[in-house]
Order: C-alpha cells, then structure tokens, then sequence
C-alpha cells in the first residue's frame, strides 16, 4: 500500500487568487517553511493562479507519484530531488517544456534533453561536521578526506545518515560509488567499523557533532554554518575527494489539465526573483551572477560537487540501498 501523506506533514496553501482564476496541485519535498514565500514570490507575477501544495519527505512522495502513475493527481513538482525526477521522466511521466530563460541557467542545472523535461533549482551536498574540542580531547584527527575516515582512530566516532531512510545519505554513498568503482563497499566496510551510529535524518549528524555527542558527523551543506553561526565548536570540511550532490528540481506532469498555467509556474521556477526566493535557504542556486552565502559556508563547496552520472545515480538507487542494509543495517537508529 503506497503511504498516505500524514496530516502533519501533508501541506495545503491557498494563496489569494480571484476567484476565477486556476488552481495547480504542486507536489514538494521542500521544508514548510519555504512553502508559503514560494508561493508568495510567484503569486507576486501570477496573482490569478492558487497553488495547493501538497509536501512530504522524498521517499513517500515519490512513492505517491510513481503509484498515481496512470491518474497524476498533481500538475507541477516543484522542489523535488532530480534523482527521483529522473525516474519518473524514463518512465514517460513529465511533459517536456523550455521555461522562459532556462538557456541562461547554469549548465549543470539543465536537462541534457532538447526540450527539457525538468529545470533545476539548487543544489545541496555532503560535508563533513567535525567538533575541534572533543577531537582534541580525545587526540583526534581532523580528516582531510573521506577515505580517512575509514581510519581506526575514527573508531566510533562517526555518524552519519541512512541511505535507506535520507536522500542526503544516498548522495554519500552514491558518490563513494561512483568515485571508487570496485573499491567502494570495501572503504564502506571499513567506515561502518567506525560508524558509532546511522540516522534518519540527514542534518542530525551535524547536530550530533556539534553537541560533542560524536566528534564526525557526515551531514547536509547548509547545517553546518547555520551550527556554526550559533557558536557550536565545528569545522566544516570539504572533502579533498570531491562530494556527492543533487538538485532540486522542477517539473510539469504529463497529463496535467492546466498547462498553460504549470508552464507559466515553470517559466517562473527559473526566473531571477524565483532564484532570489531559493537563496533565502540554499547556498547554491540554478543562476549564475551575485547572490548570497551564508556565514561560514565553505568557499570551494561548489567546485568540489563530483562529476556524476545521475541517470546511473537514479538507476542504481534501489539495489545500491537494498545492498546498504543488508551490510550495515545493525547500526541506524530505531524508528
């Protein structure tokens, strides 16, 4: 049975409108908090078009739109990672479409199909949080990369998210594939002799680090200088091995009754003031040109994103998890 979204998570916005005007049904994996400034910043060009979002963590939204498949219920997703995205457009379920200025976003945030089948938004990655004062306590090493966590003085040490359950987890272990071949589960091996625990959420390592619960905490890009900025001891590390990332996106669904009005939706998911809205919460956005980063976020964070394949990143997710936990299963944490 595919999960119904939960009242508390589910999210239902009506933004002021005329009465006369369309309502889109846009599905999100974004924060909650996000919803409503979105939504603002768009009705500001599009005051005749509500929008009725309806939001969930990744795995469930995807869940939802792969068993709607055949009777989409949504018109638009905006704010879905593009690794889900990808799976849904192999199987024949966005509408191609060129917004308005999509030629001038940046490269890596453009389909490679002509017309697009998604847009991108921003981008978020893997760093490493890593607590100065108990390392130092405890005659710790900071790491350099992340093939020195797999070092036995990071014994127990170290947390990180669950690919099973955090998208952010995928990209780690995603990225370790794609980056290592062969070598890949054998660095794995090593590290979840050092893993002291895997989460179900992809900032709660940092969290974790930052509380000296855990000297390491493998974790999202924008957590760690939102930490930082509160005085929390840590160090945030970019891997010199390069790190595992994916997009945010858009998308209009194939089938959708109000095209016209998801087409003007994605012409304004890659506008300068949709980017500008993006930037309030991403330090990385789909635009090129001046735009703000947060205190403390590292500088070479976005030419340290890997080159990856993310068709075989979308292709490779299901067995890839189901091989995870048939390893290292024994150390995420209960539900």
């Amino acid at each position: 049975m595919v999960p119904v979204l939960a009242v508390a998570s589910a999210v239902s916005l009506l933004m002021s409108a005329a009465a006369s005007g369309e309502t889109l049904t846009v599905y999100t994996t974004l924060e909650k908090e996000q919803l409503a400034p979105y939504a603002a910043a768009f009705n500001k060009v599009h005051p005749d078009i509500q929008i009725s979002w309806l939001r969930d963590s990744p795995g469930i939204v995807l869940a939802r739109l792969l068993a709607e498949k055949d009777n989409p219920k949504a018109d638009v997703v905006w704010g879905i990672p593009l690794m889900h995205l990808l799976t849904m457009d192999k199987l024949g379920m966005l509408q191609p479409y060129a917004p308005k200025g999509y030629e001038e976003l940046k490269p890596r945030f453009r389909d490679d199909k002509t017309p697009p089948s998604w847009t991108g938004m921003d981008t978020w990655m893997t760093l490493i949080c890593f607590n100065t004062v108990e390392a130092k306590k405890r005659g710790i090493p900071e790491p350099k990369s992340w093939s020195d966590l797999a070092k036995p003085v990071y014994k127990g040490q170290i947390t990180m998210p669950s690919p099973a359950s955090s998208h952010t987890g995928y990209l780690a272990i995603n990225h370790w594939s794609q980056t290592m071949g062969d070598k890949a589960w054998d660095f794995m091996d090593a590290l979840h002799e050092n893993i002291a625990l895997y989460t179900h959420s992809g900032s709660k390592p940092c969290k974790m680090a930052a509380t000296g619960e855990y000297v390491v905490g493998i974790s999202t890009d924008i957590t760690a200088p939102q930490l930082k900025a509160k005085r929390a001891p840590i160090d945030i590390i970019v891997p010199s091995d390069g790190t595992g990332w994916d997009i945010e996106a858009t998308a209009i669904m194939k089938g959708t009754k109000h095209l016209e009005a998801a087409k003007a939706l994605a012409d304004f998911s890659v506008s300068q003031a949709a980017n500008e809205a993006y930037n309030q919460y991403m330090a990385i956005v789909a635009r090129p040109g001046e735009f703000k980063t947060p205190d403390f976020y590292p500088k070479n964070a976005e030419s340290a994103m890997a080159d990856q394949n993310l068709h075989e990143s979308a292709e490779a997710r299901e067995a890839m998890t189901k091989e995870w936990v048939a390893r290292y299963d024994s150390k995420v944490e209960p539900n």
